[in-house]
């Protein structure tokens, strides 16, 4: 026990509104990524179309972002404040009707325009979603419930890019976003009326101090710290990689739009999910021996994902369907723990304003710059080069949760780490 919090045992929430709430955010989450991961399946239609350079390609990423990030600082400050239920099926209606609109989208300003519309209904959801999961479960089941609910981001992502590839190639890339609209709006209603409101904290016995809720708090927390910025290292490079390995499939293997569009998400379902499974299944059990696991394993996951990412950008056209298979598979090692590990490092008065900061984080300094810095560097030397920056980042974002691992362990009863039950 620290922070002056006590845990109260597994089964204090309703099991069935616990389980509930699970599989609804689980499914919206399911098409929050559908939405996010058409672009990449469609991109090289857009650029013909508008007839842009890749640096251009990649702002549509970037507009997303700041809007996504614009928002994040309100919604999180509302989500400490007030119901959060309400704010995610508004959020995920919006969403759904910003992509019915993209039908009037006839110009690439306006594309733009819809796509930062997009971050703003996006960004609600993924602050409350996580929030209001920890209210519902104790410490000891987050890894594991967090691991479920980002289960969504491979297998959304993959069938975004199936989407995207499919109904694009057939009926426009409009048609791709606009058929994603219809199940937000079916699981915004189911919510609306299945899920109930947890009590703020309430699996805690206790509430956690107020004085750790501050800014200043916040930015003084080593391990929360650690988290949310190897998390912004890493989202550069999935993020790089996830906007723009369809077109290198195109342009570099010579494959069709609808075919990248398969593969990339072939290997980004079956790999994600997997590397997401085992992750959280080695966190929730090594976190019994070790206070640092939910550090350790996305670290030692981003670590040994370097060199196959060489290989992928620069290795022979034979060895780059099996080295993005691993990259992406250890990569995803690391979704449920450091999701886990955010929310541990801060007592439940502050979860939403937390998990704004990691979103604003992870964006300003992941994959909001990772696609047009990419085109950028692609529109002057190669694609292959401008992918091999996120080489860097992974690097990066392994040593910086190496340290998150060192100052769990020496918090000393400040920030409470995961411990598996």
């Amino acid at each position: 026990m620290s922070n002056g919090v006590s845990i109260r045992k597994p089964g204090t929430a309703s099991v069935v509104g616990a389980t509930t709430a699970l599989v609804l955010l689980t499914a919206l989450n399911f098409v929050n990524y559908i939405d996010r991961y058409i672009l990449p399946g469609v991109q090289e239609q857009i650029k013909g179309e508008f007839r842009i350079s890749d640096g251009r390609l990649g702002s549509l990423t970037l507009w997303f972002m700041v809007a996504y990030m614009a928002t994040s600082p309100i919604t999180g400050w509302l989500g400490d404040r007030f119901p959060r239920k309400p704010v995610i099926v508004v959020a995920a209606l919006f969403w759904s009707g910003v992509n019915f609109f993209t039908a009037s989208v006839h110009s690439f300003d306006s594309l733009m325009l819809r796509h930062a519309a997009l971050g703003i209904g996006e960004a609600t959801f993924g602050i409350f979603a996580p929030a209001v999961l920890a209210d519902f479960y104790p410490e000891e089941q987050r890894n594991r419930v967090l691991t479920i609910f980002n289960i969504a981001i491979p297998v959304g992502a993959a069938l975004g890019y199936l989407a995207g590839g499919t109904i694009g190639s057939r009926f426009g890339w409009r048609m791709s976003f606009i058929c994603s609209a219809v199940p937000g709006v079916i699981i915004a209603l189911l919510i609306a009326f299945l899920m109930k409101e947890p009590a703020r904290g309430a699996s805690l016995e206790e509430k956690a101090k107020l004085d750790q809720g501050t800014v200043l708090g916040l930015v003084k927390n080593k391990p929360y710290l650690c988290s949310i910025l190897g998390y912004a290292a890493v989202t550069f490079t999935i993020g790089g990689i996830s906007i723009w390995m369809p077109t290198f499939l195109q342009r570099v293997d010579g494959r069709s739009q609808q075919s990248a569009a398969f593969i990339m998400g072939a290997i980004t379902v079956v790999a994600g999910l997997l590397g997401t499974m085992v992750g959280g299944a080695i966190a929730q059990r090594w976190s019994k021996t070790n206070r640092g696991a939910l550090y350790l394993v996305p670290a030692w996951g981003a670590l040994t994902a370097l060199p196959f990412g060489v290989v992928c950008f620069f290795g022979s056209h034979n060895l780059t369907l099996p080295s993005l298979a691993m990259a992406i598979f250890l990569i995803f090692l690391g979704t449920g723990p450091v999701n886990a590990a955010t929310i541990n490092a801060v007592p439940p008065t502050v979860r939403a304003t937390a998990l704004a900061g990691q979103l604003l984080m992870i964006h300003l300094l992941g994959d909001m710059i990772s696609s047009p810095i990419i085109g950028v560097v692609s529109d002057h030397t190669t694609l292959s080069i401008g992918l091999g920056v996120t080489l860097i980042t992974l690097l990066l974002g392994a040593a910086i949760f190496f340290a998150g691992a060192v100052a769990v362990r020496s918090a000393d009863g400040v920030v409470r780490d995961s411990v598996a039950a």
